[in-house]
């Protein structure tokens, strides 16, 4: 899980909110794939394929795989940087991130998630992306 090779990639930061903490202020293990939707999102916006464009396009892309590496705790009003790499997208996507401190850029947690094309009407799975994705990513990949 790393940046080499990442055909597009984006980063956003965020303060942890203290609704995301235990008792003694560290960011809860479940709160992290949160954090990992946010720059996803922001991502798959570069070219114009969120999931309001996926649903359009007549395709869900459900994450089907999601590893990630706790290295060390984020805690509350700490600022985030959370990066996201583009790593494959011909038969799925996967992207990778990387999540540090903002200030420091010490590692705090890095991950991979892997989404599948569903077709939404037959509800069957896409063995090959569909060509939209192509469409939207030609531009960026030249």
């Amino acid at each position: 899980m790393n940046n080499k090779g990442a055909l597009l990639s984006h980063s956003v930061e965020i303060e942890i909110p203290f609704h995301d903490c235990d008792p003694m202020n560290v960011v809860w293990h479940g709160n992290y794939p949160r954090y990992l939707e946010v720059a996803r999102c922001e991502l798959l916006r570069i070219f114009d394929y969120d999931y309001l464009q996926m649903k359009d396009s007549g395709f869900a892309w459900p994450i089907v795989d999601m590893q990630i590496k706790y290295v060390a705790s984020a805690v509350f009003t700490q600022k985030i940087k959370v990066a996201a790499y583009l790593k494959e997208y011909e038969n799925r996507l996967r992207i990778d991130y990387v999540i540090t401190d903002a200030i420091s850029n010490k590692r705090i947690t890095k991950a991979s998630t892997t989404q599948v094309a569903v077709e939404i009407s037959s509800k069957e799975m896409q063995f090959v992306s569909p060509p939209i994705l192509y469409e939207k990513l030609a531009p960026f990949l030249k």
